[in-house]
């Protein structure tokens, strides 16, 4: 699978899969989404208020304005013959009462995890062990190329099982993201074996 810069042509029958985004509050899943999107991406952003105080911790992104309060949608085309749709969740535990609407007919999904803040993905990845036959992959979004821990050591703290794939990204680059997601495509495509990805 090759992505190209812009849109590709999707030929005729060409297959088109539902990827989820989700994660923990302000790990980077808007920032993502909208990366990677070929298309103008659609957004449920709302301006942070004094209500969220106590409630959202903010101490690792202090300069964070806007939250996502539904879901984030997006497309890429990885080649002509196959195109994702991107859902990303909100972050909050508040909105998580969406995502089993938000995962129904995802092929799979992309936990994003902020290294400075591992523990606030436990829920996502908790979340989606609990979600039988639904692949999903760890990314740690490494901010500014910085990962200060190694990838196993964030493995053993994280209790991800060992076939579970555990990479870092730069939710920021677009290179970055669409690795990422075809990362996710081939582990669900060898996990599933379906005929129809063969």
């Amino acid at each position: 699978m090759v992505y190209r810069a812009s849109s590709p042509e999707l030929s005729p029958s060409a297959i088109s899969t539902k990827m989820v985004v989700a994660g923990g509050f302000g790990a980077g899943k808007t920032t993502f989404v909208r990366s990677v999107s070929e298309i103008e991406p659609v957004t449920s952003e709302a301006l942070m208020t004094e209500a969220s105080a106590g409630a959202d911790d903010l101490s690792a992104t202090p300069d964070k304005v806007m939250t996502t309060v539904a879901m984030d949608f997006g497309r890429v085309s990885l080649d002509a013959d196959l195109a994702l749709y991107l859902f990303g969740t909100p972050g909050q535990d508040r909105f998580w009462f969406l995502w089993d609407d938000l995962i129904r007919g995802a092929l799979g999904a992309v936990v994003l995890a902020d290294p400075r803040r591992l523990a606030d993905c436990f829920p996502a990845i908790e979340y989606f062990e609990n979600v039988p036959d639904m692949p999903f992959i760890v990314a740690l979004n490494c901010f500014d190329g910085i990962l200060p821990y190694g990838i196993e050591d964030v493995r053993a703290a994280l209790a991800i099982d060992p076939e579970v794939p555990l990479l870092t990204c730069d939710a920021r680059d677009t290179a970055s993201a669409v690795y990422t997601l075809t990362e996710l495509v081939r582990y669900a495509m060898n996990l599933t074996r379906d005929p129809v990805f063969a």
